[in-house]
């Protein structure tokens, strides 16, 4: 022997050293294999612990005993044999090795054995070793010799199946596609056709070479597992498997042939499904033999002899002949339905027979596909028959199910799915078996992708997953799962208000792709029901990321969808709770912005912020602007050149000053100050940024230092307030213009202006319109008949006559029943103003001349003033009908109407016309209206209802009529009012004798 030969030479060392590095080439080689990689990798490492024990042998002098030279023998040939078994497992055709894992590891097995009984021989051969390598080649030995090698599990599985469909030689397609999966997965290539039909091929090459070297017996098995495997749809195309299926139909005929005599049951007198062998060597249907011997039948039924029923053999040589009958009659029937259902006549019977043949097994309905049934299947969803088409709709679901062939095949049929989507939109039964169809269709690419482009599918699917029929809903649901990877379609779902996988796209997708969802949300017109779904489900989140993005397109778009959610203010009120405000302000204050649109849709944003911070569902109070320092840099950014952003802010301040933080943003404002740059943005060719100035200054005005309003307000801004008045189509910007009018200081030059500038008709004629109960309208008037006081100041006669002349005292007596609270306080406020002058402008009524009897009788003066009086010319409550709704309007809740209206009628009882003026009181029923005010807890209503009693109960019979009832509230005032009001009250009870004018309350 060659290894002999070299340790008697000597040469002990270089055999030991082949070994090694042999063991090295074992290790590089098992690291690649294909299959068993645990057992090759278990005696690799074996080998590496072999390799210290070879080294140190090296090193030592070893006898040239026979034992010796016989375990370096066997190590070198089981060494270089486990090599050459490694280099074929990383080399042959893996499913060859696949099927031949049991035998490998049987080999890696043996292999080890041998090994560990050469190392136990070394100890006997060498002296001098160390007692450590003593050890542990002894603990090695025993680990090798027990060592235990099997195929993994997944690779028993496999072979187990194989097996199994050997044995039955009667597996359908399926059971071979699906053995063809699990050996891709086991194996861990692809399950695409091309990559497994190669595969397959280097299998069959395998097979030949086994022949070729005369291993008849395993090719003989190997023929048999590819029989088996061609049944799978990998093995040949779908062209080669429907000639080869059209060519065996046409050789079969045409004629369906009757059962053999032997297919039927001596006892059922029916085909047998399983026929079994009796010990009377009679074929019988299992459970109809095994029923019969149950009911005490000992016999054989067609023989008498008995029966030993433990005996029962299955016939497969006869089930196999009665399966190959009705194979044969299926294929025919098959192929001749097509023809009659073609054909139109009783095509509802013929699918009917159709569907339950693709019921009762899958190799059906590959004849069925096989046929090309699938365009003519198609082709009847178009019926009127809603029958017809649930018919062909489960069939087409009965050969798409688990056949990714048939998928493609229904798929490349012209407008195939475009035939289907309809019937989600029908009645519930052919939707349900629609949205099934549809839903197994999308498994297979080609189809998905056919799917989402129909016009309306995405559409009726949403509708449909939120349906009554759970398992059509759930069915509708996965489909849309299957459908949203493409982007495309997730556009679709969310325009049909189906969020659930845009939102997954902005959370987790890359930044193009959450940048395409962004700019989907900014485009879509959303109703408020879904913003607000929107932000439930957390779209608010990924948005605030995407703001925050340094690119400057991802941040655009994600604040344009900002911008279209935050228009609900419930979706503002959350921005502004979870921080949003700071990032957006930071971004608009930057004066160096990219994009003016960009800074435009911020400072959208920002108003919109505004206005959820006011609206009634902030329960909690929020604040947008948090320091001064905010009220101001926003406040600058109305100087810059872009009328859209500068509208904007100006709006978002216009809506601060009407929330609770109202009056610091006013006094912020004007310390700016604001009101100069308001001021000359009314020139401003924009009409929206005009309008919005003028609203904003509307607020500030009332609340500004008169010397500002002075130092600013010039002619021609009164003459550009009352162009906008007169030119205005913005009601708001009419009714704002009117409040700064109203509000502005009653400075005798302002007033002159606003006269010159015809400001007194246009007034006349908002208030005029105070009947009108729109909210807007309203205000209009109430600020216009605010604007109409500066005009009936006692102090200014002309102004006076001007006014009336317009008429506006009988419409001011009107607003006195129909206006608004406000429009009441001030309507009552200008009669008073105009009654004031009452007296003096009231002419006298001339003597009468000559004889009485053929004089003409006397003219009647007025009852309070004592001359002629006219509502235009002397501007007479009595004229004008007022006293009775001032009187009216004492019994209101509001202590500002009161007031006025009490000050309006105290104008006729002044001076000289106190007994006049207080029976026209009395005669209006206000006298006891101004005693109740004596419990008013307005102060300045007590006050001014005590001064009118004061001059009233100086007259007799007022105190008479009067004085009872104003006795017990005066008493009290007495007691618990002010200084002023307890002087006042012990008066009034000093003239109903009530209190000695000595009395301590004076």
């Amino acid at each position: 022997m060659m290894v002999l030969d070299m340790l008697t030479s000597g040469p002990t060392s270089t055999a030991i050293s082949q070994i090694i590095e042999t063991i090295g080439e074992f290790v590089s080689h098992a690291d690649n294999v294909l299959v068993n990689k645990d057992s090759f990798n278990e005696l690799a490492a074996y080998m590496e612990r072999i390799t210290p024990i070879l080294k140190e042998l090296r090193k030592e002098k070893v006898s040239n005993s026979e034992t010796f030279n016989h375990a370096i023998e066997v190590m070198s040939r089981e060494i270089k044999d486990a090599k050459q078994l490694a280099q074929e497992c990383s080399e042959k055709s893996k499913f060859y090795l696949l099927v031949n894992c049991r035998s490998i590891v049987v080999r890696l097995e043996k292999h080890t054995k041998e090994l560990s009984k050469a190392i136990a021989l070394l100890p006997l051969a060498t002296t001098g070793l160390s007692s450590g390598i003593m050890e542990e080649i002894e603990k090695l030995r025993e680990n090798m010799q027990t060592a235990g090698f099997k195929a993994a599990l997944a690779e028993e599985e496999i072979l187990e199946k194989i097996e199994s469909g050997i044995r039955e030689n009667n597996v359908d397609r399926l059971y071979a596609n699906n053995l063809v999966i699990l050996i891709s997965e086991a194996l861990g290539i692809t399950n695409q056709r091309s990559t497994l039909k190669i595969e397959l091929e280097e299998f069959k090459k395998e097979i030949e070479n086994a022949r070729v070297e005369k291993e008849l017996f395993e090719a003989r098995q190997m023929d048999q597992i590819i029989a088996l495997l061609e049944r799978a749809d990998v093995a040949s195309s779908p062209r080669e498997r429907q000639l080869k299926h059209l060519a065996k139909r046409q050789s079969l005929g045409s004629q369906i042939l009757e059962p053999l005599q032997s297919f039927y049951c001596p006892i059922t007198h029916d085909v047998m499904v399983d026929p079994v062998e009796t010990s009377s060597a009679h074929t019988f249907e299992r459970s109809a033999i095994e029923k019969w011997v149950a009911e005490g039948n000992k016999l054989c039924p067609l023989t008498l002899i008995p029966l030993d029923i433990s005996i029962l053999r299955p016939n497969k040589t006869l089930k196999q002949s009665i399966e190959e009958w009705k194979d044969r009659n299926t294929i025919i029937k098959i192929g001749a339905l097509k023809e009659k259902i073609q054909s139109g006549d009783d095509v509802l019977d013929d699918l009917g027979t159709l569907k339950e043949l693709c019921e009762q097994k899958d190799q059906h309905r590959e004849w069925v596909i096989l046929e090309n049934y699938i365009p003519v299947l198609i082709q009847i969803l178009g019926s009127r028959n809603r029958e017809i088409r649930n018919l062909a709709l489960a069939i087409l679901y009965s050969l798409a199910k688990d056949n990714e062939e048939a998928k493609e095949k229904i798929a490349a049929v012209d407008n195939a799915i475009e035939s289907i989507v309809p019937s989600l939109g029908r009645r519930p039964g052919e939707r349900k078996i629609a949205v099934t169809l549809l839903l197994e269709l999308s498994k297979c690419d080609l189809a998905r992708e056919h799917i989402g482009k129909v016009q309306g599918c995405i559409l009726l699917l949403v509708t449909m997953s939120s349906g009554d029929d759970n398992q059509a809903a759930k069915d509708a649901t996965e489909l849309l799962e299957n459908l949203s990877y493409s982007d495309q379609n997730v556009i679709q779902m969310a325009k049909a208000n189906y969020f659930k996988h845009l939102l997954q796209r902005l959370s987790t997708g890359p930044d193009d792709v959450k940048m395409i969802m962004a700019k989907t949300l900014a485009e879509m017109e959303l109703t408020d029901h879904n913003k607000e779904l929107l932000f439930d489900c957390g779209v608010l989140t990924p948005l605030l990321h995407l703001f925050s993005h340094n690119d400057l397109q991802v941040k655009t778009e994600a604040t344009k969808a900002l911008r279209n959610l935050s228009s609900l203010k419930k979706n503002g009120l959350e921005m502004i709770r979870q921080g949003a405000g700071r990032p957006l302000l930071g971004l608009l204050f930057l004066h160096n912005m990219h994009t003016s649109s960009l800074w435009e849709d911020v400072a959208a944003i920002v108003m919109q912020l505004a206005a959820s911070a006011i609206s009634q569902d902030a329960q909690a109070p929020v604040s947008l602007l948090e320091s001064d320092e905010d009220v101001f840099n926003l406040f600058c950014l109305i100087r810059v050149t872009l009328p859209e952003v500068q509208q904007k802010i100006i709006l978002t301040f216009y809506i601060l000053c009407q929330s609770p933080l109202a009056s610091y943003i006013r006094t912020k404002l004007n310390e700016c100050p604001a009101i100069p740059d308001l001021v000359r943005l009314w020139e401003n060719e924009n009409l929206n940024l005009r309008a919005s100035a003028v609203k904003l200054l509307s607020c500030l005005v009332e609340s500004c230092d008169e010397a500002i309003i002075v130092e600013i307000v010039d002619q021609k801004c009164i003459d550009t307030l009352i162009r906008i008045l007169k030119s205005s189509s913005d009601e708001e910007e009419i009714h704002s213009a009117m409040g700064i009018i109203c509000y502005i200081p009653e400075i005798d030059q302002i007033t002159q202006w606003l006269l010159d500038a015809g400001a007194l008709p246009i007034i006349y004629r908002h208030v005029k319109d105070g009947r009108d109960r729109d909210l807007q309208r309203s205000k209009l008037v109430e600020n216009a008949t605010g604007a109409l006081c500066r005009f009936t100041v006692p102090t200014n006669l002309e102004w006076q006559k001007t006014a009336a002349e317009t008429g506006i005292i009988t419409v001011l007596v009107q607003l006195l029943e129909n206006g608004t609270t406000l429009t009441k306080q001030r309507a009552a406020l200008s009669l008073a103003q105009f009654s004031e002058s009452s007296l003096r402008l009231s002419t006298p009524i001339p003597k009468r001349k000559g004889l009485c009897c053929f004089s003409a009788p006397a003219e009647i003066g007025c009852r309070v003033h004592g001359g002629k009086c006219t509502v235009n010319s002397s501007f007479c409550l009595l004229e004008a009908e007022a006293v009775g709704p001032l009187t009216r309007i004492l019994g209101e809740s509001d202590p500002g109407v009161c007031e006025a209206s009490l000050d309006a009628l105290l104008t006729l009882i002044e001076g000289e016309r106190l007994l006049s003026g207080s029976k026209v009181l009395a005669d209006a029923k206000a006298i006891p209206l101004i005693i109740k005010f004596l419990v008013s807890t307005s102060s300045g209503l007590q006050e001014k209802s005590l001064q009118a009693l004061e001059r009233i109960f100086q007259l007799l019979e007022f105190r008479q009529m009067y004085g009872a009832s104003a006795q017990m509230p005066l008493v009290d005032l007495t007691q618990r009012g002010s200084g002023s009001v307890r002087s006042i009250s012990a008066r009034i009870l000093a003239h109903l004798n009530v209190l000695q004018d000595q009395s301590s309350y004076f």
